[in-house]
């Protein structure tokens, strides 16, 4: 991130061996290997208590995969992620049954306070009114209502502030909301912008089941070429499906262009938080640069890129795997980082903040 500086976290260890970090078994056993200690000391304060997290960082930097593989790590039951984007498309389900929206309609009337009109926020949620968009007062209600449906775990917010004004709202967050006196964190991650933009423009989906994989990061097991087109293609491999062409998503082409207004909003936000007295920040790193790399990580930490080759001989396709080398947002050649590397790097984070609770 520019201007922004993320410390480089050291996950390379003494006797190190290599792990594939695809395969749930060894990955397993790579998190014990590498943070054994820290991850027992997590789940023995969560036998008693519990913590919030805010998570910060621009659109397909990873937030859903860091909190979600922390989860597997530490008790999956123990610990929520929920997105603010998927809880506002489940309310606009809600309004479709007139029972689940009789509900709604109460639980605002009971906890609801703000400037807007319970009926003004209606109008918005069911799109009538465009010039508006949710108030935070509203947002932070429904999020309560979210919460308080998970009992006592570690939540993990997604989306949450989503911009300036509501920085302030996070801060005091546990008092707004009359919920529970728990650590809070934020978790701020930073991607290089060309680490997002090819895994947009490079995504594949699957027509028929929705699976999402990635030509150059994350193929399938089975990959297709076109002689006439000259071209490689993803097939479906998931277990429940017909073995499908997976196809690029209709704008994905485009890359992170559409969303720059976005991604710039995303920066500021971490910006501000980086600089924020008194809440404690996790930092995450998902880049290395090439020439300090083997001071820190081991080469099967890195993300591989792949590419293909059409064999004539043997009538298949030659898969060639390389470390994957990007140029981070100051210009500086780097690796990218496979997820597990970081989410070491947040277990022992988390860890030590979690001594002083």
């Amino acid at each position: 991130m520019k201007d922004l500086e993320f410390p480089i976290f050291k996950t390379k260890k003494e006797n190190d061996r290599p792990f594939n970090l695809s395969d749930p078994k060894e990955r397993e056993e790579y998190f014990l290997f590498k943070a054994s200690d820290e991850i027992g000391a997590i789940q023995r304060y969560l036998e008693e208590s519990a913590f919030i997290v805010y998570l910060l960082g621009k659109k397909s930097a990873g937030k859903g995969t860091y909190s979600k593989m922390l989860a597997e790590v530490i008790d999956p039951e123990k610990i929520d992620h929920f997105s603010i984007g998927d809880m506002i498309r489940e309310i606009d389900k809600e309004l479709k049954d007139e029972d689940k929206k009789r509900e709604l309609l109460s639980f605002l009337e009971k906890n609801y306070r703000g400037v807007n009109s319970i009926e003004e926020i209606m109008e918005i949620l069911q799109g009538r009114s465009t010039t508006k968009l949710l108030p935070t007062d509203f947002i932070l209600t429904m999020v309560k209502r979210e919460i308080s449906k998970r009992g006592r775990k570690v939540i993990f917010i997604d989306g949450f502030p989503r911009n300036m004004d509501q920085i302030s709202y996070s801060l005091f967050f546990r008092d707004l909301i009359d919920y529970r006196d728990d650590a809070d964190f934020f978790v701020l991650i930073d991607v290089p912008e060309q680490v997002i933009d090819e895994r947009v423009k490079w995504r594949k989906i699957c027509p028929k089941c929705n699976t999402s994989r990635n030509l150059k990061l994350l193929p399938t097991s089975k990959i297709d070429y076109n002689k006439e087109k000259d071209e490689f293609n993803l097939i479906c491999d998931n277990k429940d499906c017909v073995g499908e062409k997976m196809v690029r998503k209709e704008g994905d082409e485009a890359g992170i262009d559409p969303i720059r207004g976005r991604l710039e909003t995303d920066e500021k936000l971490i910006k501000q938080a980086f600089n924020l007295y008194g809440i404690p920040k996790i930092l995450l790193r998902n880049s290395v640069p090439v020439e300090e790399a083997d001071k820190y990580v081991s080469k099967y930490e890195l993300t591989p890129e792949y590419n293909y080759k059409w064999n004539e001989e043997k009538g298949e396709v030659d898969i060639i795997e390389t470390p994957w080398v990007i140029k981070d947002d100051n210009g500086v050649e780097s690796y990218s980082l496979m997820a597990p590397p970081v989410v070491v790097s947040f277990i022992k984070q988390l860890a030590e903040l979690l001594k002083s609770n």
